[in-house]
């Protein structure tokens, strides 16, 4: 049997630990208005929707003021339950068959460990001439990191998956079509941050809930580990600070009106 790339309890268990310290939204915020502003640009009204990822219920109010109900999943259990949502996984969950006419689906499906199903499942929930928006991190995501875990590993003798597989457009966009979607469509909203250390980094990630879910997780960098990766990290700066990209991968299709 083939191991799974994300251990789903330990994905469960960093949003939670994000939602019990204050999730930090900069990204994340910025992915979800993008989401909303190309759902209000739409010329129809919508009349149930599906937000799946919801690390504030005020995405939940704001979809509202677009739709006539809105119903939410999320991966961890307290999001949701801030949300008055439901929590699973979204390529086990069971989202029903043809009741939506919007889903909107902003920054867990990068981490599901099977997009197609997810997709598909996705694809399932909604009626004809139903329209699917969302984001992911992928594409360019997170160079100076990768760089810099690799290079403690390979000086440790064995190179460990530290940082998240990546999707990119093309690929997202062929999945969007298996999975029955028309006119599938992706772009790319490239962020730059700047960081004076690699710890900046990593707290950033852990209150977005985003730090490694992986199977690798189980054999942690060392302490001289962590100091060589800080220090390739560091070694990248200009000024001071380390400017470190993530891509957002914005994506949208709709599935056919009958007949």
């Amino acid at each position: 049997m083939t191991r799974e790339p994300f251990d789903r309890n330990l994905r469960r268990l960093r949003r939670d630990r994000a939602r019990r310290q204050g999730v930090d939204l900069f990204l994340l915020d910025r992915a979800f208005e993008d989401c909303q502003e190309r759902v209000q640009a739409i010329a129809r009204p919508f009349d149930r929707a599906l937000l799946v990822g919801v690390p504030t219920p005020r995405w939940r109010a704001a979809l509202e003021q677009l739709a006539g109900s809105v119903d939410v999943v999320d991966p961890g259990r307290l999001f949701a339950a801030d949300a008055g949502g439901s929590a699973g996984d979204e390529d086990r969950y069971d989202f029903g068959e043809a009741r939506y006419d919007l889903v909107v689906a902003v920054g867990t499906l990068d981490t599901v460990n099977d997009l197609p199903v997810a997709l598909q499942l996705l694809r399932r929930s909604m009626s004809a001439g139903a329209c699917l928006i969302g984001a992911m991190a992928g594409g360019e995501l997170l160079p100076q990191l990768r760089a810099g875990l690799i290079a403690a590993d390979r000086d440790g003798g064995r190179v460990v998956a530290r940082v998240h597989p990546r999707i990119d457009g093309p690929t997202l966009t062929a999945l969007l079509a298996a999975a029955g979607f028309d006119q599938p469509v992706v772009d790319i909203d490239r962020v730059t941050l700047r960081y004076r250390a690699l710890a900046d980094l990593v707290r950033d990630l852990r209150a977005m809930g985003a730090t490694n879910m992986m199977d690798s997780v189980r054999m942690p960098l060392t302490r001289t580990g962590w100091a060589k990766a800080s220090a390739a990290f560091e070694s990248a700066a200009v000024e001071g600070r380390t400017a470190e990209a993530v891509d957002i991968l914005h994506f949208l299709g709709w599935t056919k009106d009958q007949g």
